[in-house]
């Protein structure tokens, strides 16, 4: 539900929608197998929020979509106006997308060779991994209208598949940076698209790129099983269709596992977590060094990013703050900065609240887009308001300042 207010905890959140849903506190902690006391402290903000798993079955019974309880993220306007998303909506829901029968091709429509079209959707996908996030948003309703002809263009000619795996790339990019943005339904719109241009393309590479905007879509709406079902599926398909030493099927087979490892961790599967986890690291090992094939930010180093990330869905705290601290500046921007939040979260909740604030003050430094529309940095900076009266000094000025830029507080 849009338009709640940013500013709300997650516990104000779960308030707000129970009493809409005309439950008691009583009856919706019973509907969870939780005592009324654990809910009415979350309420209240005297409890730390429930785990990821237990949100999602709070917001099934609730009947709300997950992010609603987190607390969307939404493109913040900057300086340049670039937070279009409803022209995104527009290019993804054009009628014409419907049938092809009844609308048939655009009349002389100008379709771009699909390798220069290719070139200009690698540029926004470099924005999107350098946290360039509303350079990207501007981008796609042009970058989607092409993918269109490009499909139009193949399915009339014999040599098609550049233009279907093109198509995948870009509805793979729109549905990854939907879901950054807060934009769940409409990010699982595009990684169907992606699947269904990749599936035509006949390409593995393409297909199993594709499949990663399917994972994320389905993480950012809560469906931790269909997304470990995804990435399982897609894992084992290109295992069967690829060389074993081929450098990008290397990296996009290790990214499928770390996906895949993030959504058995947010059902509370440990073990299954940990083996995908060691599968990705044996496939970093094979591949030598960190790169970015297929913008996947592949190799040891997301590895490691990726564990500390699942330990703290896991709420291993102690292990995310003995081992959190590493370089992170030579990866792209996106992957730092996602770190950086986690690190900054596990370090609040640890009560280490300078440190905390410290990272969440470099990360913003980084891409300060990353940082404003993520909702973890909304809570973790209202934890660190608790512990650090606004009228203490110049750190705890400069904390307010960085509530109100990220809109924590009204």
């Amino acid at each position: 539900m849009r338009g709640l207010g940013d500013h709300l905890s997650i516990g104000q959140r779960i308030a707000f929608y129970r009493v809409r849903r005309g439950y008691t506190q009583e009856v919706l902690a019973g509907l969870v197998g939780h005592s009324t006391d654990w809910l009415a402290k979350i309420e209240r903000g005297i409890r730390k929020p429930p785990r990821i798993d237990k949100l999602s079955e709070l917001a099934r019974v609730l009947r709300v979509p997950l992010g609603d309880l987190l607390g969307q993220s939404v493109l913040l306007e900057d300086d340049k106006k670039l937070d279009d998303v409803p022209a995104v909506r527009d290019a993804l829901m054009s009628p014409r997308r419907l049938s092809k029968l009844l609308f048939g091709p655009t009349a002389d429509a100008q379709v771009p060779e699909p390798r220069h079209a290719a070139s200009v959707v690698e540029r926004s996908w470099d924005d999107y991994q350098a946290g360039r996030l509303g350079h990207v948003v501007s981008a796609l309703p042009g970058l989607l209208q092409t993918a269109q002809g490009l499909e139009d263009a193949a399915r009339s000619q014999s040599m098609h598949r550049h233009g279907w795996a093109v198509s995948a790339r870009t509805h793979h990019l729109a549905a990854t940076t939907l879901a950054k943005v807060g934009e769940s339904d409409l990010s699982w719109l595009a990684a169907e698209r992606a699947m269904q241009a990749a599936d035509a393309s006949e390409d593995p590479l393409s297909l199993v790129s594709a499949a990663r905007s399917g994972t994320h879509a389905l993480l950012a709406n809560g469906r931790y099983d269909d997304a470990l079902e995804l990435g399982n599926a897609a894992a084992r398909w290109l295992a069967s269709q690829v060389q074993n030493e081929d450098p990008a099927a290397l990296s996009l087979l290790g990214m499928i596992h770390l996906r895949a490892a993030v959504a058995a961790a947010r059902h509370q599967d440990r073990s299954t977590a940990s083996d995908l986890l060691n599968r990705a690291e044996a496939l970093a090992e094979r591949l030598g060094s960190d790169q970015n094939l297929w913008q996947t930010s592949f190799g040891p180093t997301n590895v490691v990013l990726h564990r500390l990330s699942i330990e703290l869905d896991l709420e291993n705290i102690p292990y995310v703050i003995e081992h959190g601290d590493i370089a992170v500046d030579h990866m792209p921007a996106e992957r730092g900065v996602s770190h950086r939040i986690d690190h900054s979260r596990a370090l609040c909740l640890a009560g280490q609240t300078d440190d905390a604030f410290a990272e969440l003050r470099r990360a913003e430094q980084t891409s300060p887009q990353l940082v404003r529309n993520n909702p973890r940095v909304r809570e973790t900076l209202r934890d660190l308001m608790k512990q650090s009266p606004v009228t203490g000094g110049a750190r705890s000025s400069e904390l307010y300042s960085m509530a109100q830029r990220c809109r924590a507080v009204q």
